[in-house]
């Protein structure tokens, strides 16, 4: 299995530093509003992985941070009439139960700055002891001249940095690009006691802090945007390899990001759906397949038509799902049919998805892959001479197994697989005796109600065609 490595500039091969185990860190966000389309397309990439890791038989260790103190949530809490303690919950709490709807694992720990301010001041202590940090007026900045590996992540020198950057100019700091380990609070803000008097830490020393603190000083991966790799994840290495002498995180991955009309998805600009609003247009297993019609890393161009243009695929799926176990339930035994080669193509597939999953967790070719599987699945259950015995029904059970299987990685299982299987089943039934009453009828004679019927079924969603083996129906929306 290989990974981009954003760190290497490359693909390399997956090692965990502990074998069987691997420690994953991903950078959550700042809790003063209801998360966008661009955090739940990371928070989907990552749930991937982490269930492919699983699936290959890795124990997966997920953490996620929430930045719960900083200015925007003391201004925000200001404009809503609360705390910060209760903006934060509030839209801590909403961001779970969104991810929630898009079937997104729980992390093994979510974690918060405001839980971890004693593990933030001993690191900040570390690194000025060790001589990377210096304190001015009860704000400490890390001395980025100090640190020679500094850009290393980015790929950027210091005079690069320096002439592209946007910093605010704060006549205390040695240099422009020094950045702020812990600050003085604003007046009136909530603060914590610290050697350099009351304050708050700066944002990047939160995840080094919490990340050490529940990985360890060396972990597997670090996850997060594109828009994190400089300066926040830059940062995150000067300060922890500094405090620690040890190398951080082995891979770093960066998910794409989200544009809406050619610009970055994102709250400073304002062109950004909410989640919540997302969801009352689609369901969560529809935006998060769309999501994974794209590879991790690449940009996403986001349109409402092209959502719901790309949840016809996975109607697709759960119709060939539900015709496999309409098949699997058959009491139909009769007949023989050889077609061996199908079972190997079965394999064949299996192999493609996990190959495809191998590459940096490439799920646009993954699902590609599927969709594959299913024209060719469906050309053979549906072909005239198929019957129900032997081998076939052992090419049955494969196929299902598989899809379930590719499903369950992807995050795109239904929600209650038990509860759907006997809903399933039931509408099975109620189907064929609608249609053995249009059979009736048109023994009869009786077209009007035989027409009556079929378009009933078609302004419900439910095709139905007429094969050799008989009438089979479809269902084309949900």
């Amino acid at each position: 299995m290989k990974v981009y490595n954003t760190l290497s500039r490359e693909k390399e091969e997956f090692i965990p530093l502990e074998k069987g185990k691997v420690g994953i860190y991903v950078c959550g966000l700042t809790v003063q509003n209801y998360s966008h389309l661009g955090h739940i397309r990371g928070a989907v990439n990552y749930d991937v992985i982490r269930r492919y890791l699983e699936y290959k038989g890795y124990e997966v260790r997920y953490i996620q941070n929430f930045t719960d103190i900083n200015e925007k949530i003391f201004e925000r809490a200001r404009e809503e009439r609360m705390t910060p303690e209760e903006l934060a919950e509030k839209y801590t709490q909403a961001y779970l139960e969104d991810i929630k709807r898009l079937n997104i694992k729980g992390a093994t720990h979510y974690v918060k700055a405001t839980d971890n301010i004693d593990e933030i001041i001993k690191m900040i202590e570390k690194i000025i002891e060790n001589g990377y940090a210096y304190e001015v007026n009860g704000n400490v900045y890390f001395d980025v001249e100090k640190y020679t590996d500094y850009g290393k992540l980015s790929g950027r020198t210091l005079e690069e940095m320096q002439a592209g950057a946007r910093v605010d100019i704060v006549e205390e700091k040695k240099n422009p690009l020094d950045f702020a380990l812990w600050k003085k609070a604003p007046e009136g803000a909530i603060d914590w006691d610290s050697p350099w008097g009351r304050g708050w830490p700066g944002w990047h020393i939160e995840c080094s802090a919490m990340s050490t603190k529940y990985l360890g000083e060396s972990f597997d991966i670090h996850g997060g945007g594109s828009d994190l790799v400089f300066p926040h994840h830059e940062n995150e290495i000067a300060q922890s390899e500094t405090c620690t002498g040890k190398p951080f995180a082995k891979y770093w991955l960066h998910n794409g990001s989200v544009n809406f009309k050619g610009e970055k998805m994102s709250k400073s600009v304002g062109n950004f759906f909410t989640t919540r609003e997302l969801l009352e247009k689609f369901t969560g297993r529809e935006l998060r397949y769309y999501i994974l019609t794209f590879h991790y890393r690449s940009p996403i161009e986001f349109s409402l038509e092209e959502v719901k243009n790309t949840s016809a695929g996975l109607r697709k799926i759960d119709n060939t799902l539900k015709n496999l176990l309409r098949l699997k339930e058959s009491k139909t035994k009769e007949g023989a049919l050889k077609n061996g080669k199908y079972k190997v193509s079965i394999n064949e597939y299996k192999k493609a998805f996990e190959e495809a999953m191998d590459d940096d967790f490439n799920t646009a070719r993954a699902i590609g892959i599927i969709h594959e599987f299913l024209r060719e699945i469906n050309s053979v259950i549906n072909h005239m001479d198929f019957q129900l015995t032997g081998e076939n029904m052992v090419v049955v059970n494969e196929a299902y197994e598989f899809l379930n299987t590719g499903m369950s990685i992807l995050g795109i299982e239904k929600e209650n697989p038990v509860i759907d299987e006997r809903n399933t089943e039931i509408l099975n039934d109620l189907i064929t005796f609608i249609l053995d009453v249009r059979e009736e009828a048109r023994k009869r004679k009786n077209w009007e109600m035989a027409d009556m019927i079929r378009d009933g079924l078609n302004e419900l969603g439910i095709i139905i065609k007429d094969t050799p083996q008989g009438v089979v129906w479809e269902r084309v929306s949900e």
